[in-house]
């Protein structure tokens, strides 16, 4: 999809990622393009920074 300006806009969908931090279940809402288990790591990266954490056991899933 291209705006009138020119600018190309994504589609993205919300999904839930599903996801252990150092043996912990957490989970996390984002507006992915693909729903990707690359995509959702990029996210966690960003949320949990270049930090020691493990993150492991990462699923993605379209939210309700």
């Amino acid at each position: 999809m291209t705006t009138q300006t020119g600018m190309t806009v994504a589609h993205t969908t919300k999904y839930v990622i599903k996801y252990k931090l150092n043996g912990e279940r957490r989970f996390e809402f984002a507006q992915l393009e693909n729903g990707t288990e690359e995509e959702a790591k990029v996210v966690l990266d960003v949320i949990h920074g270049q930090s020691e954490d493990v993150i492991s056991e990462i699923s993605v899933s379209k939210a309700l």
